[in-house]
């Protein structure tokens, strides 16, 4: 410690003489204290002379310079991978009793001498206080995030090594050889699991899509790996329930067989869909837990019905109509207006060919479209009269020919290179002449070139009008098009574009729901289940007042309840992770007085990528502990991990000094100090009735 003022030090002389002149002349000059003993006029006035003195000092803002020095021990990083990989093979009764043994007894060896952190890894990293937490049963490995972590928790620290202890797989992450070259610490590995090649039929991987609809044909890719069994067979079968739907034996050419097999499902069922792939087990195996795979996949009915209703058959109709049908998500029918008798509701989209017209106004059939709100692409010529806020045409007979300009600030939806390109060679159309007055445009995406004139007279535009959607082409014979796009390109891709998105933008309605509930419809089973919820207000804003309920059941009829937490504006469920297997959901919320409902299906998916492949890979571990100035060591040699830390030069404590100072007018024990010394005063003068 050292004492520091702001002042000379010399200063202190001032304090000394003023402590001794306040107790001077109180003590020395008062007559009062006469009858008193000497020692006890001493006492008093010595009290009297520190508390003085000492004030004066801290009026001399004195401050205390304490040097204090810190040891800190070389931080040792031991991280056991916790993968159900080591547990897969024969051995794994080692890794659940002895190796444990082994590994908390190091731990206690290093203790004695160093800072010991233990960590498992592999779905995640977590702090564990013994060997004993280890289970072994987590799905994947990420080596390179385990490095990432060490270091942005251990950097300027006193780290002296990095013990891994690991069987060198990882099935997630980069290459953790390259993803520790930030570590300047030396790492030592512990080589675990079994580098021998054994008998095994693996799954190795099943690609699919995670959706599908309704009576298409979905594609899966199935991959097959056989180690150690040339001229042996197995059988490869995707079933669903107890159908089987593709089987296959497959010959082992080799004792390192790979293969690839194609299989393409037909969807025929709406909602969650589980198939199983398997592959038959052999009694040579050593590990038939990676023969099977669970595959979920969701089928959705999304097919837009499709009504094209012309005043009389035209060839615009059939183009159009082959367009549509070349897409599997529309269903297309076609009718004259004389034959149509369906209700206009059960349609996504109706297209309209020359109505209303001269002959046949269709009153009765637009009544019906605005009434039912269903979106509508009209298509006019010659005679053709458009009304309801679609846009009003002459109904003269007189036409001109135009060709298509295409607005370059369209914004509706994407138009394809290509086709922006090709839009000037596509044949002029017919368009009725007059004066049109189109209402509400949102936009256009052609206008019409007559001749070598560009005009500002829209061939095609969209407008919105509440809920439905509207397109106008003003012009017959988009035939045409379709003719020219095979003669150009040999196929009709350009114009089935052109159709296809009209189409789509048209027959997809916004979804006002009032009560929506987000969330993935297929979890890995080492994912916590996350669900949203938003709610709205009949004016459509977000609230989250109301209590938004749900109950998860699974295939067993066990139901599960929970409650959504609040956030800012919105609802977040996560109802943590659940076992491998398929659930249903019903959520509820009461919006005023009315009780709102939602219901849907997720998966949770088995993951057994840890069981794939099951041949340590030593030589990683070798690479990794000779890069970085460490050793490779087998668990027999565990007793020998301490003595060589022990003996290494470049880890040892580091001592840290640190110099502070602090005002000595805010220590405490000062103030107790004159507060003491000024009431001990008070009382002996008090009590000798000097006052």
């Amino acid at each position: 410690m050292k004492l520091t003022t702001e002042y000379p030090i010399w200063f202190i002389i001032f304090c000394i003489a003023a402590g001794i002149a306040y107790a001077g002349i109180l003590y020395y000059k008062d007559k009062k204290l006469n009858e008193l003993s000497t020692w006890m006029i001493r006492l008093m006035a010595a009290f009297r002379f520190i508390v003085v003195t000492l004030l004066s000092f801290l009026l001399l803002s004195p401050l205390l310079k304490t040097i204090s020095r810190e040891v800190e021990k070389p931080v040792i990083v031991i991280a056991q991978d916790n993968s159900e990989s080591l547990v897969a093979a024969k051995d794994s009764a080692f890794y659940k009793g002895e190796y444990k043994q082994s590994i908390q007894k190091l731990i206690d060896q290093l203790s004695e001498k160093y800072e010991v952190r233990f960590y498992s890894f592999a779905d995640r990293i977590k702090e564990i206080p013994s060997a004993d937490s280890l289970s072994f049963n987590e799905k994947q490995t990420d080596i390179s995030v385990l490095f990432d972590e060490i270091e942005t928790r251990y950097t300027n620290r006193n780290t002296g090594a990095i013990i891994l202890a690991s069987d060198g797989l990882y099935n997630k992450g980069s290459n953790p050889v390259y993803s520790a070259d930030r570590i300047k610490t030396p790492v030592y590995t512990i080589a675990l699991g079994d580098t021998t090649v054994k008998k095994d039929i693996i799954l190795q991987k099943v690609e699919h899509n995670r959706l599908a609809y309704l009576g298409n044909k979905f594609p899966m890719e199935i991959v097959v790996n056989a180690r150690q069994l040339k001229g042996k067979t197995t059988t490869l079968t995707v079933s669903k329930g107890e159908a089987a739907l593709f089987t296959q034996t497959l010959n082992f050419n080799s004792d390192a067989f790979f293969t690839t097999v194609p299989v393409y499902l037909e969807a025929k069922e709406t909602g969650l869909q589980h198939y199983k792939v398997k592959l038959t087990a052999l009694t040579e195996e050593v590990n038939t837990s990676n023969n099977t795979r669970d595959i979920f996949i969701e089928v959705l009915d999304s097919r837009q019905k499709v009504a094209i209703i012309a005043d009389a058959p035209h060839p615009d109709v059939a183009a159009i109509k082959e367009s549509l049908e070349n897409n599997q998500n529309y269903e297309v029918e076609s009718y004259t207006i004389d034959n149509f008798d369906k209700p206009v509701k059960k349609y996504n989209l109706v297209i309209l060919h020359q109505l209303p017209g001269t002959r046949n106004p269709a009153a009765k059939l637009l009544n019906d479209i605005q009434a039912a709100e269903v979106p509508v692409w009209a298509i006019s010529g010659a005679g053709s009269i458009l009304k309801n806020n679609l846009s009003s045409v002459s109904a003269s007979q007189k036409t001109n020919e135009c060709e298509a300009i295409l607005d370059q600030n369209f914004s509706l939806f994407t138009i394809s290179d290509e086709l922006r390109k090709s839009i000037k060679d596509f044949p002029a159309l017919v368009s009725p002449y007059g004066n049109y007055s189109a209402e509400n445009i949102a936009n256009v995406l052609f206008y019409q070139r007559i001749g070598i004139v560009d005009t500002k007279t829209p061939l095609m535009y969209f407008s919105s009008f509440g809920e439905s959607k509207t397109a106008l082409f003003l012009g017959e014979g988009i035939w045409k098009w379709r003719l020219q796009d095979f003669a150009l390109h040999s196929n009709h891709n350009l114009f089935d574009e052109l159709v296809s998105k009209t189409v789509q933008y048209l027959s997809v309605k916004a979804d006002k729901s009032f009560f929506k509930i987000i969330g993935k419809n297929n979890f890995l089973e080492n994912e916590t289940i996350e669900l949203e919820a938003e709610v709205y207000n009949e004016t459509y804003e977000l609230i989250n007042e109301p209590e938004v309920n749900i109950t998860i059941t699974n295939s067993d009829n066990k139901k599960f309840p929970y409650t959504f937490s609040k956030t800012a504006s919105a609802y977040r469920l996560n109802a943590g992770m659940m076992p491998v297997g398929e659930y249903k959901y019903e959520a509820r919320v009461k919006i005023g007085e009315k009780i709102n409902t939602q219901r849907g299906e997720f998966s949770v998916s088995p993951l057994k990528v840890e069981l794939t492949n099951t041949i340590a890979d030593h030589q990683l571990l070798y690479s990794l502990s000779k890069k970085h100035d460490g050793q490779m060591l087998y668990p027999a040699q565990l007793d020998n991990l301490a003595e060589m830390l022990n003996n290494r030069t470049d880890i040892k404590s580091v001592s840290y000094t640190q110099n502070k100072l602090a005002d000595l007018v805010n220590l405490k024990w000062i103030f107790f100090l004159l507060l003491s010394l000024l009431s001990l005063e008070w009382f002996l003068r008090k009590r000798n009735g000097a006052y």
